[in-house]
């Protein structure tokens, strides 16, 4: 299985050797990264087959890179219906597309396949007129869900929701951690995190490392912020790039309005929101929408927080925090 795209630029700092007896950890695969969960439990109980089951389902729903999943019939116009995962995501997407005026717009799935940085291997070479042709069926508002049967105006409409599916999938499992009473927990997928009372190892907050943009992919971390029954999600495009046959950089972030990789002067952008889903959607959209339009949205959205690195007329970089991302 190939991955969900990601932007891992966090890591999480769990500075202590010490062993708590209600403190779990648990570490894998999933998406096409990695997870690592820690979690009290009193019985020490271990989740995994728990987790593997909930990720499993997760897949099963929205997975663009498995065929048989839900989405991928779907989009191949074989079924309509949706499920519980689908639909939560789906109103979630619907919310985000109207809040940023379509910047945010998981029909965009065939321009990223396009651009080759989507779950399908294009090795047509691109051009304006297959981007006009594509951008016919780009638009969320042409989508809607009754009885549970997606309706498309088009049935040419394809669906990618690896903007915020990881973020939905951490959810999920703090859901599940807090049906079994979990009082502090900390869930990490590919660079997303949702967090949940304190580290019982430091008995403080948990803290997080923000990884500093280095162009020669050196990893090194200046920032830290803490986190407490709150999720933070980053997307970055220094290093997620291609380079085409004329030796010209394009970053991952597809420009919802032209079919074209998006111009941006932000380097990256984390976001912390309650929950992990709309903070993975949230950080996508800024990436597209730049400096000063995700700025007039944050000043309108004052319970979202943000940290965003950009690059200034200088070729300098500087760092921004809005709305007391570091309280």
């Amino acid at each position: 299985m190939k991955q969900f795209l990601y932007a891992i630029l966090c890591f999480i700092l769990i500075l202590s050797c010490q062993q708590d007896p209600h403190l779990m950890k648990l570490s894998g695969s999933v998406f096409g990264t990695s997870y690592s969960i820690w979690y009290t439990s009193e019985a020490n109980k271990n989740y995994a087959k728990q987790f593997d089951s909930i990720f499993y389902e997760i897949n099963q729903s929205m997975s663009n890179y498995q065929d048989n999943s839900h989405i991928s019939k779907i989009n191949r116009n074989e079924s309509q219906q949706v499920d519980a995962h689908f639909k939560t995501v789906f109103n979630a997407s619907k919310k985000v597309y109207k809040e940023t005026s379509g910047v945010f717009d998981p029909t965009i799935g065939k321009l990223v396949n396009a651009w080759n940085f989507g779950s399908e291997n294009n090795e047509t070479p691109i051009d304006s007129l297959i981007i006009d042709s594509l951008m016919t069926v780009v638009g969320f508002d042409k989508l809607s869900i009754k009885n549970n049967q997606l309706i498309k105006e088009n049935p040419n409409i394809y669906i990618d929701f690896n903007a915020i599916a990881k973020g939905y999938g951490i959810d999920v499992i703090a859901k599940f951690l807090n049906h079994k009473n979990s009082t502090d927990y900390l869930i990490e997928i590919g660079g997303e995190i949702r967090a949940k009372g304190i580290n019982p190892l430091k008995k403080k907050k948990w803290r997080i490392g923000l990884q500093d943009p280095n162009f020669d992919e050196t990893v090194s971390y200046s920032k830290t912020v803490t986190l407490k029954n709150s999720s933070m999600a980053t997307s970055g495009t220094y290093r997620k790039f291609k380079i085409n046959e004329k030796g010209q950089k394009y970053a991952h972030i597809i420009d919802t309005k032209t079919g074209y990789p998006t111009s941006t002067d932000i380097l990256s952008v984390s976001v912390i929101t309650e929950n992990c889903m709309l903070a993975d959607a949230y950080a996508t959209a800024f990436q597209a929408m730049g400096l000063e339009k995700t700025k007039q949205f944050l000043r309108e959205n004052p319970q979202i927080k943000a940290y965003i690195i950009t690059e200034n007329s200088k070729k300098k970089l500087e760092m921004i925090t809005i709305n007391n991302f570091f309280q």
